[in-house]
């Protein structure tokens, strides 16, 4: 019987850092390596969601989004970045940040990211009342980079 052969891939498959999060509640968005086409401009931006479980339910979701991912052309790689803002008594921020991130997405771009059903047809309520549109566009821009 002929002896199998055994390769080690040099790159790694998944990294997983430890990172001093203050809060479970917390919006996280995909980022691929290569910018995807979108109505009016391109953006690496593929995937905005929220949590109010924390890193367990990122990894959940970034393993389940990775075919749909890394089937987006030239997509090879892409990295989970986390959004945080502020608390405030009997509002659930993290819930209007998410929501205001894909309004401003959809506005710059023309469509929501490509991995999201949400926001598709979302209606503007009060998100900017407790973020600046100035400051998400920092942020949206931030991520792309």
């Amino acid at each position: 019987m002929p002896v199998l052969g055994v390769k080690l891939h040099r790159s790694p498959v998944m990294s997983v850092r430890r990172t001093d999060l203050r809060s479970d509640r917390l919006v996280y968005v995909i980022v691929a390596q290569r910018p995807q086409r979108y109505r009016y401009k391109s953006s690496r931006i593929v995937y905005i969601g929220t949590t109010k479980k924390g890193l367990r339910r990122i990894a959940v979701s970034a393993a389940h989004r990775a075919d749909q991912v890394l089937q987006l052309r030239g997509v090879r790689e892409f990295e989970v970045r986390v959004v945080t803002c502020q608390a405030r008594q009997n509002v659930k921020t993290w819930q209007k940040l998410e929501r205001a991130l894909l309004l401003r997405f959809r506005e710059k771009h023309g469509d929501v990211p490509m991995c999201n059903q949400q926001g598709t047809r979302m209606q503007e309520r009060d998100e900017f009342a407790y973020f600046r549109r100035e400051r998400l566009d920092a942020v949206l821009s931030g991520l792309e980079a």
